[in-house]
C-alpha cells in the first residue's frame, strides 16, 4: 500500500457514457495501466455501441474437461436443463466463481496456484500478463482463431493481485473520494482479475483501449460473436449495470467453460448473475 500513490496500476477507465441526451456516469471495474484517476472522461454519443457490434449465436464448441461437481448451486437455480451444476460459485479456484459487489473473494487475498503467461500478443508485462492455466490455454485458442480470421487481439490486462488492487483502489479514494472510487475501481477482494479467470482484450491497432468506442473495434466485435466457443463471456454487457454493478465493458472477458458460455448465448442470458440464479449487485452492501 502506498500513502501517496503515483500513476496507478491497471484497472478500468472511469468514463462517462452519454445516451440519448442523458448523461450516465460509468461504473468501472478496470482501468488501464499507468492511468491517473479522473472523475469524468466524456465520450461522444457516437461511442455508444451500435448494431454493428451485435453478436450472432455460433455453433457450440466441444465441452472442456471440468473439475469435480460442486453442490453449492440450488437445484431451483441450476443454469440449464442441459448444463447441470458442476462447480462452486464461491471457491475462487472454480471457473464458476461469481465475484461482484455483493460477493467478495474468500479468502480476500486469494492467489491462483497456477498462474502462467499465455502465448498470445501482450500489451502488458509483469503480473498483468498472467492468467490461470485453464484461462491461458483457452485464450491461446481464441486469439489464434481470431488471428486466422484476420482479427488481432492483445492481452491488455490479466491477473491483478490483492496488493495491487489495494494500491489502485486507495489511489482513487485519495484522489476522488470513496463514492467516486467505487465507480472507478473494484474494492480489494472484489476484483475478477484477482481470480485469474478474466482478462481485458485490446485491439491489434491499439484503438479505443478501455473506452466505450472499443465495442466497435474488430477485436471486440469478433469476441462478442465468438468468445463463447472458447468458454468466455463478455462479463459486463450493455445496459446490465443494474445487475453487474458496472457499465458495458466490451473488453472484459470471463472464462466459465465452453458448455456454460454456449448455453448462456444460446438461451440469450446476458449476465452470470442471472445465469446462476444470483441476486443483482449494483452497489456494495
Amino acid at each position: 500500500m502506498q500513502n501517496n500513490p503515483q500513476p496507478l496500476p491497471s484497472r478500468r477507465v472511469f468514463a462517462s457514457l452519454l445516451t440519448a441526451g442523458a448523461g450516465m456516469a460509468a461504473l468501472a471495474a478496470c482501468t488501464p495501466d499507468n492511468t491517473t484517476p479522473s472523475p469524468v472522461a466524456a465520450n461522444a454519443a457516437s461511442d455508444v455501441p451500435s448494431a454493428s457490434a451485435a453478436s450472432s449465436v455460433a455453433t457450440p464448441g466441444a465441452a472442456t474437461t471440468e473439475p469435480a461437481p460442486s453442490s453449492d448451486i440450488p437445484a431451483s437455480t441450476a443454469p440449464s436443463h442441459s448444463v447441470a451444476p458442476q462447480h462452486s460459485l464461491t471457491d475462487p479456484a472454480s471457473p464458476w466463481v461469481v465475484v461482484n459487489k455483493h460477493r467478495p473473494l474468500a479468502p480476500q487475498d486469494f492467489v491462483p496456484a497456477d498462474l502462467v503467461q499465455p502465448g498470445v500478443r501482450l500489451a502488458v508485462s509483469g503480473e498483468a500478463a498472467l492468467l490461470n492455466s485453464t484461462t491461458a490455454s483457452a485464450a491461446e485458442k481464441m486469439f489464434g482463431a481470431a488471428a486466422a480470421e484476420g482479427v488481432i487481439m492483445t492481452l491488455a490486462s490479466g491477473y491483478r493481485s490483492y496488493s495491487t488492487q489495494v494500491t489502485t483502489y486507495n489511489g482513487y479514494v485519495a484522489s476522488t473520494g470513496q463514492a467516486a472510487a467505487d465507480r472507478a475501481s473494484a474494492r480489494p477482494g472484489h476484483s475478477e482479475h484477482q481470480t485469474g479467470w478474466s482478462f481485458d482484450i485490446g485491439d491489434g491497432a491499439g484503438a479505443c483501449s478501455f473506452q466505450p468506442c472499443f465495442a466497435e473495434q474488430p477485436a471486440a466485435v469478433w469476441a462478442k460473436a465468438n468468445a463463447h466457443k472458447f468458454g468466455f463471456v463478455v462479463r459486463y454487457p450493455w445496459m446490465f449495470h443494474d445487475t453487474t454493478g458496472y457499465f458495458y465493458e466490451s473488453w472484459h472477458l470471463r472464462y466459465i467453460g465452453v458448455e456454460a458460455a454456449t448455453d448462456m448465448v444460446t438461451r440469450g442470458i446476458a449476465t452470470v448473475e442471472e445465469y446462476f440464479g444470483l441476486e443483482a449487485a449494483p452497489d456494495y452492501l
